[in-house]
């Protein structure tokens, strides 16, 4: 059962599954989803300062992956490089868990850490958790 999507969109082609089946598990864990508000203050001479709200910052996103061939991803390292080449080339992204979409538009990946948990014999990943840590990416 698909529980959610990171991609670009159209086709599907090029986007990131989250599902849960009988023969692969890949789901994102340890969502953390935050926003800000920008306050200016403005001093004034023998006065006190005064506050002004500015607007809203991007909203930031922080969501880990692991990424197994145990839970059926059959090529973990394609699926880093797919995730490692949405950051690099700055690819807006829409992300969806549940019935969701979250954000007001999409998203982009600011950074990424990849911790490697296991190799094979030939040093191939076989199991990985993945972070990444989004920002909104706004039209206007």
């Amino acid at each position: 059962m698909q529980v959610g999507v990171l991609g670009p969109g159209g086709d599907g082609s090029g986007d990131v599954i989250f599902q849960v089946s009988w023969d692969q598990v890949l789901t994102p864990s340890e969502i953390d989803w935050g926003g800000s508000a920008r306050w200016g203050v403005h001093q004034r001479h023998l006065q006190n300062a005064l506050t002004e709200f500015e607007g809203r910052d991007p909203d930031t996103m922080t969501f880990e992956l692991y990424i197994s061939t145990r839970l059926g991803v059959g090529d973990p390292m394609g699926l880093i490089w797919k995730l490692f080449n949405y950051e690099r080339a700055g690819t807006p992204l829409f992300l969806t868990i549940g019935e969701h979409g979250y954000g007001r538009w999409q998203w982009v990946i600011v950074s990424h850490r990849t911790l490697v948990k296991y190799t094979d014999r030939e040093g191939n990943i076989i199991a990985a958790s993945v972070t990444l840590n989004l920002q909104e990416y706004l039209r206007e």
